[in-house]
């Protein structure tokens, strides 16, 4: 990786934003990159009518992804990603197919919703770890929690909301991560105990309390 970080947009989160803080410098810029895909599928899954559309637009990504090494990018996430040499674009493939899976008529199953948080938050969790150092426990099973969470503070279907979390709530447990990571998956766990009529507002003294203590302790 470069010794000096490049100048680079930042998630539009602000949470994963904050998550930045508590990741070692040198791996800052890597780990905004792989937050920036995730946000760069999501608002094309987002703003997406038709399903047919939403899958050509997130094909062109598959594609994109399997070319990075060979071909040179035009697009800021892509680029980012390319000046990341310890991320393998390969592995991050299953993140699109998690995405697509939200193109399904809702409201969502849960062996849908199952493979949405597999591939969606398994592999970004799973990709973030490896770039920050690893992990003591399987930090695929915290980001499936936490993409079950973020879906059903942000997905209309009401019924699909609450199959989401009830999922999330089956897996949820205390865990170590590394530091920028279980500030997601304490926030995650936190809107799990609060549930869907409290809402979940960013930047609440609370919550950005919970999210420091988490970024501090790893939990």
């Amino acid at each position: 990786m470069m010794n000096a970080e490049p100048p680079s947009p930042k998630p539009a989160d602000p949470e994963r934003a904050l998550s930045l803080a508590y990741a070692p410098a040198a791996a800052r810029y890597g780990l905004a990159a792989l937050w920036m895909l995730d946000e760069q599928l999501g608002t094309i899954v987002a703003r997406t009518e038709s399903p047919a559309v939403g899958q050509m637009r997130l094909t062109w990504w598959h594609d994109a992804l399997r070319s990075l090494r060979t071909s040179r990018p035009v697009d800021p996430v892509l680029v980012a990603l390319a000046d990341v040499p310890e991320i393998a674009p390969e592995s991050l493939l299953p993140l699109i197919d998690g995405w697509e899976a939200l193109l399904d008529p809702m409201p969502l199953p849960d062996e849908v919703l199952a493979t949405y948080a597999a591939a969606r938050g398994g592999t970004l969790f799973r990709a973030a770890a490896a770039l920050l150092g690893g992990a003591a426990n399987d930090p695929g099973e915290a980001g499936g929690v936490w993409a079950l969470t973020d879906l059903a503070f942000r997905v209309s279907d009401r019924e699909t909301a609450e199959r989401a979390l009830s999922l999330a709530r089956g897996h949820a447990k205390p865990m170590r991560l590394p530091r920028p990571l279980a500030v997601l998956y304490a926030l995650a766990r936190r809107d799990l105990r609060r549930g869907l009529e409290r809402a979940r507002r960013q930047g609440s003294p609370a919550r950005v309390f919970r999210a420091v203590a988490a970024g501090l302790t790893g939990r």
